[in-house]
């Protein structure tokens, strides 16, 4: 072969599969895969232990090789398994499966070193944010209200009086051009 990929008949299933990040509601699945695979995508597979109901995941994203897992119930046992999927359709077989148990909710929280931000934290911050820009945009438009309102002062002001205009004499409305009031000559 001149340099053509070395194809099987079948994906390898993911190897490495581990937990990180876990926390009482949630965790994130990590593991990777053979080299040479041709991989378009992973069918994650979460199980409650002792249930016959499965949740299954389908991620697309081939560069991060991990999955959060959400809506996890505190101090459960959960099986995770983690398949490859091919360009030609095929799944690989399951990955070993992965047991692990969430924790308390009072013991996540007293493992929650000091540096690390909740969502709660994030969502007061980006909360404080939009209020920030919203009143610097108000402030925004307020400005250029009143520009415009000085503006329209000015151009008002400027624009001659159409009542008064009425009652001049033709004298009052002569230019250098024409000193006899405007475009008609008076006869002499």
């Amino acid at each position: 072969m001149w340099g053509a990929a070395v194809i099987r008949d079948s994906l390898a299933a993911p190897v490495n599969v581990t937990i990180k990040a876990l926390k009482s509601n949630s965790a994130v699945v990590t593991w990777d895969i053979p080299e040479g695979d041709l991989v378009i995508g992973f069918a994650i597979t979460q199980q409650k232990k002792d249930v016959r109901m499965l949740r299954f995941i389908q991620e697309v994203n081939t560069t991060t090789h991990s999955c959060t897992l959400w809506d996890l119930e505190e101090e459960t046992d959960y099986i995770v398994h983690v398949q490859s999927i091919s360009m030609s359709g095929p799944m690989s077989q399951h990955s070993e499966p992965l047991r692990f148990r969430t924790p308390k909710e009072s013991e996540t929280q007293a493992s929650k070193s000091k540096d690390e931000v909740t969502m709660e934290e994030v969502g007061a911050q980006l909360r404080a944010g939009e209020f920030i820009i919203i009143v610097v945009v108000l402030i925004m438009w307020a400005g250029v209200i009143a520009l415009f309102c000085r503006q329209y002062d000015i151009i008002k002001d400027n624009e001659p009086n159409t009542n008064k205009d009425k009652a001049k004499t033709s004298s009052e409305c002569s230019t250098p051009e024409h000193p006899t009031g405007g475009l008609l000559r008076s006869k002499v």
